[in-house]
């Protein structure tokens, strides 16, 4: 598991390398930081069900449809502190656009450690302790989209085999909707309002609680966030 990560690692310092290397006019170079009133994660509140709220921060570098960087939050009550690293390749053909990459999940402050997903589907965990914690999970994700429409497939690569998500979604200027699936497990709705290029409100809702495992109250998350330059 660890030969994965440090293989991710390297592949985005090399990217950064070779972006660095690049004409400064051609790359680009990114980061922002902010806060939400809750972590919500594809449908589901990773708080402690009382509004535990979320500091985040991301560093990101592209340059001729190749990207990659590191995003940073708080506010899983069981992962603690997520540090993700990601690697890529997007671009767009007329109205069509497509986005391939690789994202590694660290959780190096964890409660407990996921030991991935059984025969139902559950993720099953386990109390860490010094030699263990969430780490080590590993995602490959499709996107696809044709103007305000897009398409997104995720597929878990280490840890998170047998694991799959969907998600379905549709903007309307500042709005927009997406719709997401775990597996056979769980289906939610987002409304998204972006008020401003800083200030942003997520409304999600569990439209299909297959086994009965996940809190159908309504989650409203409010996130603002700023650039820096």
């Amino acid at each position: 598991m660890k030969i994965s990560k440090s293989i991710l690692a390297g592949a985005v310092a090399a990217s950064v390398a070779l972006v660095g290397m690049a004409p400064v006019a051609q790359a680009e170079v990114s980061a922002s930081v902010g806060v939400a009133s809750s972590y919500l994660w594809r449908g589901i509140d990773l708080g402690d069900g009382y509004g535990t709220p979320a500091v985040f921060g991301d560093l990101g570098f592209s340059e001729g449809g190749f990207y990659a960087g590191t995003w940073v939050s708080s506010g899983d009550a069981n992962g603690g502190t997520e540090y993700d690293l990601y690697l890529g390749y997007g671009g767009e053909a007329g109205d069509f656009s497509y986005d391939v990459s690789l994202w590694s999940y660290q959780y190096p402050t964890a409660s407990t450690r996921y030991l991935g997903f059984n025969s139902e589907g559950e993720i099953v965990v386990s109390p860490s302790n010094d030699e263990s914690n969430i780490g080590d999970l590993m995602e490959a994700v499709v996107s696809l989209g044709y103007g305000p429409v897009s398409l997104s497939y995720y597929h878990g690569i280490q840890d998170l085999e047998d694991y799959y998500y969907v998600n379905a979604g549709v903007s309307f200027g500042d709005f927009g909707v997406n719709l997401g699936a775990h597996e056979d497990d769980m289906m939610h709705i987002d409304f998204s309002y972006a008020y401003n290029d800083n200030l942003s409100f997520t409304f999600s809702q569990v439209v299909d609680n297959v086994d009965g495992d996940y809190d159908d109250d309504l989650n409203v998350v409010v996130s603002y966030s700023i650039p820096i330059e």
